[in-house]
């Protein structure tokens, strides 16, 4: 389940919720402060995952490809 954070466009409150994709567009999801569903998408965070094979030492032009050279 992906994360959104959320405005409220009642109350003005904003927060972060993990809800399925259908409860947001269903909307189902409803803010903390004051229950409505009245609310908007806000970009606050940025969650990058990255996976990191060993490959046995760090790539030395780590800075230029950012370790994806398989080094």
């Amino acid at each position: 389940m992906p994360f959104y954070d959320l405005k409220c466009s009642k109350c003005g409150s904003e927060f972060n919720v993990m809800a399925k994709m259908s409860q947001r567009e269903n909307r189902e999801i409803k803010c903390p402060d004051c229950g409505s569903n009245d609310l908007e998408t806000i970009f606050k965070n940025v969650n990058i995952i990255q996976s990191r094979k060993d490959s046995g030492g760090d790539c030395p032009k780590r800075h230029v490809c950012g370790g994806c050279c398989n080094h």
